[in-house]
């Protein structure tokens, strides 16, 4: 499946501009072939606007996802767009996936919150495996932080995710978890990771871009520069099948002995 990377900041605090720059990058998405289209973390609201993640919050089922359902069916390809989500009075840090035809896939809640501003804001998930189905292949969600846990992205592959979308806002100095970590963990684990960033500087965050599509061969697909950049590399069943074949790391474990990690 071709996959899209929208390695951008939008324009924080507007959604509406927001959904301007999803919308016409799902139109260059789909005349490139792709089935599905992935965004940086909040990228409907922005990520450093402070207070304004409360106010801008929606839920799952409200009208920016309609939105978001509208726009995936007439451009046909998949949308997974980072948002704060609202349930009731709680405020959660979200990924939502939705199909080509506009149906709600998936929604998950970032389970590990990163630093005072997320703690402040956000409440942390507790469902830490979220799946669906699409286009052949079985697509987890998790959020920027939480791939640096490797019990996260374990548990996903143990779930038999193919292709793990991550939704981040990476910031200066830590450019090594792009550049390395994010190869690492599609390696070790014999899935595809699609890891799209912000870009640019956001209030006192510098955001360092370098979004990638790694392959279970731990080697980049495509890979973002550190500016504003739509991407695209495949995520072949294939290809993981064979490398999987080769690689037989879940095979080989020794549950028994990992006692003390829990």
């Amino acid at each position: 499946m071709r996959t899209a990377l929208l390695q951008s900041s939008g324009r924080p605090g507007s959604v509406v501009e927001n959904l301007k720059v999803l919308d016409d990058a799902a139109g260059r998405a789909a005349a490139a072939g792709a089935g599905l289209l992935a965004t940086s973390e909040l990228f409907l609201t922005g990520y450093a606007i402070g207070d304004d993640i409360g106010r801008l919050a929606e839920p799952a089922d409200g009208d920016r996802a309609d939105a978001v359902a509208e726009l995936a069916r007439r451009h046909g390809l998949a949308v997974a767009y980072g948002y704060p989500e609202r349930d009731g009075e709680t405020v959660y840090n979200s990924v939502q996936l939705i199909s080509a035809d506009g149906t709600r896939l998936a929604n998950y809640r970032k389970t590990h919150l990163f630093g005072d501003f997320e703690h402040d804001q956000f409440t942390p998930g507790e469902q830490p495996v979220v799946q669906a189905e699409l286009n052949g292949l079985t697509v987890g969600l998790i959020i920027c932080y939480d791939v640096e846990f490797p019990e996260n992205v374990r548990a996903h592959a143990l779930g038999g995710t193919d292709l793990l979308v991550v939704p981040t806002a990476l910031m200066h100095p830590f450019q090594f978890v792009a550049e390395s970590l994010v190869p690492v963990r599609a390696f070790e684990n014999q899935m595809y990771v699609a890891y799209v960033n912000r870009a640019g500087t956001e209030g006192e965050f510098e955001f360092v871009g370098l979004s990638a599509l790694a392959g279970p061969d731990g080697v980049a697909r495509a890979r973002a520069g550190r500016s504003e950049e739509l991407v695209l590399a495949d995520a072949d069943p294939a290809a993981l099948a064979a490398s999987r074949e080769a690689n037989p790391y879940l095979e080989g474990r020794r549950p028994g002995l990992y006692g003390s990690l829990v």
